[in-house]
């Protein structure tokens, strides 16, 4: 069942797609409910993926595709703002969100150790459902799967992960590190994108899986 914000958002993205075409923008479904901040309108969008009603479209940064929309008397319609002409094009969007930055990767101390640190504004289309945080990648451990130093890691928070993604893994509740996630055996392999890098093996009860990586954003100086 729906709460009454999250109904409202999927009937005003249903209309304003068979209004215009147009998905609505961040800062328009802030107003339309009257939401104080666009990370508000980011967890419903969240959520009504999470629960089947809402998918993004990937590699567009406002593109929403309904997939069902909830029952609703015709007068509790969310008022529609003047939709743009149905030809003409989108518009691209600049809806950004703030999440947590943890420090560094190689830093050597638990993810934990850095709750309550800075904010690094992301675009909200390099991100999808869950909760996120970043981390900011030392060394080249990682450079043969595009992962430089500087580099800023997009975490999706997650305690699983399948072979060959890449996550945070925590070793030893000490240690936290980038690698791909393997299984070896009885082992957990974490292996780097670098060949002057060797594989690291540990009891599965040695390695704790933090996060998932989602994205990555790069600073050019």
């Amino acid at each position: 069942m729906l709460t009454r914000k999250q109904h409202d958002l999927i009937c005003f993205i249903q209309d304003r797609l068979a209004d215009s075409g147009v998905s609505p923008s961040f800062e328009e479904m802030k107003d339309a409910l009257s939401l104080k901040s666009k990370s508000g309108v980011h967890r419903l969008i969240s959520a009504l993926e999470e629960r089947g009603y809402l998918r993004r479209l990937p590699n567009r940064a406002r593109a929403l595709e309904v997939l069902k929309v909830p029952e609703r008397p015709e007068a509790k319609r969310v008022p529609t703002p003047r939709a743009r002409p149905a030809a003409a094009p989108p518009q691209p969007a600049n809806d950004v969100i703030e999440i947590p930055l943890h420090g560094r990767i190689a830093a050597g101390v638990p993810i934990e150790a850095f709750e309550g640190s800075t904010m690094l504004p992301v675009p909200a289309a390099l991100l999808g459902a869950g909760e996120h945080f970043a981390l900011e990648v030392a060394g080249d451990s990682m450079v043969e799967a595009g992962i430089l130093d500087g580099d800023y890691a997009l975490i999706r928070r997650q305690e699983v992960a399948r072979d060959g993604e890449i996550v945070v893994a925590l070793i030893e509740d000490a240690e936290a590190t980038l690698k791909y996630f393997r299984r070896e055996g009885a082992m957990v392999r974490l292996d780097p994108a670098n060949r002057a890098y060797d594989p690291q093996r540990y009891a599965p009860a040695q390695v704790r899986v933090q996060g998932k990586l989602a994205g990555l954003l790069r600073r050019y100086d």
